[in-house]
């Protein structure tokens, strides 16, 4: 038995007959410290509900349980791996709910009821897909108050990432403009199995009160979408997608027209993304 009472990860994964679906993404952790330590870095877990997405056979459904959360509610595409979480469920009576569904397609505000957190371990090939759906939600602040998530490496640092560096652009200008932004801690590829060929890292966003300057979410992703799709290009250049004269623009704005995109702090693109909504709106 492992210390919250149930069998080792990888006797129930061995019972239940699971392997790691390539299709879906899976990447089973079995290393029950490594699993409390992302539970714990989501804390406080009482009086709020936690969802997690694509929990497999419950590695982290256990931890989030064992380290005091008051309800989980887990959503799980891979019908394999439902018995393995019913006896969890069984196991902490009335603490977890798993909804069988794609979390892409559930809609989960009207599945949730009160204070609520997302921690996960994403499945890497929906992961970033998801992101950007909950950071697009309106009306902002959005229903959860954080983020605790693990990407693939590559992902988290675009996510934190500085202007001025390589790794920033339009998922970075996303996610700090609605929340504040950290990469936690990495995890080598030897706690998974199969190991993916890559590091992950973990991930919390916690979401601001006011995202400022205000702006249209769909402009500000065409802004940005513009600027770093030609990222070596001037932004008097690379703007010309969605402005007739990106040059009086940027100016008006106080903007060097001869600057990349990557040298914009997050600011500066909500403030095209707001030039941008008032051009459109005549």
């Amino acid at each position: 038995m492992s210390d919250d009472g149930l069998p080792p990860l990888r006797e129930v994964i061995e019972a239940h007959g699971l392997s790691a679906n390539k299709a879906l993404g899976q990447n089973f952790l079995f290393d029950l410290n490594l699993t409390r330590r992302i539970a714990r870095a989501a804390a406080p877990l009482t009086g709020c509900t936690i969802v997690e997405i694509g929990p497999g056979p419950g590695g982290l459904t256990r931890a989030l349980l064992a380290e005091g959360a008051t309800r989980v509610v887990a959503v799980e595409r891979d019908e394999r791996a439902l018995p393995a979480l019913a006896e969890i469920a069984a196991h902490y009576p009335g603490r977890l709910e798993v909804i069988h569904g794609d979390a892409l397609q559930v809609d989960l505000p009207a599945r949730i009821s009160g204070p609520a957190k997302i921690v996960a371990n994403l499945p890497y090939k929906v992961g970033t897909p998801l992101l950007i759906g909950w950071l697009a939600q309106e009306p902002w602040p959005p229903w959860y108050s954080s983020l605790t998530l693990m990407f693939q490496k590559e992902v988290a640092l675009r996510i934190a990432a500085a202007p001025g560096s390589e790794a920033y652009g339009r998922l970075s200008v996303i996610s700090q403009w609605r929340c504040e932004a950290k990469r936690l801690f990495d995890v080598n590829r030897s706690a998974f199995t199969p190991p993916p060929k890559i590091t992950s890292s973990i991930v919390q966003l916690i979401p601001r009160t006011k995202c400022e300057p205000a702006c249209s979410v769909a402009a500000l992703e065409r802004v940005t979408a513009a600027g770093f799709g030609q990222r070596r290009k001037m932004l008097r250049q690379s703007l010309k997608a969605v402005f007739a004269k990106p040059e009086a623009v940027l100016e008006e704005l106080g903007l060097d027209p001869t600057a990349r995109a990557e040298e914009l702090a997050v600011a500066d693109f909500a403030r095209l993304a707001v030039r941008l909504a008032d051009q459109a709106a005549g």
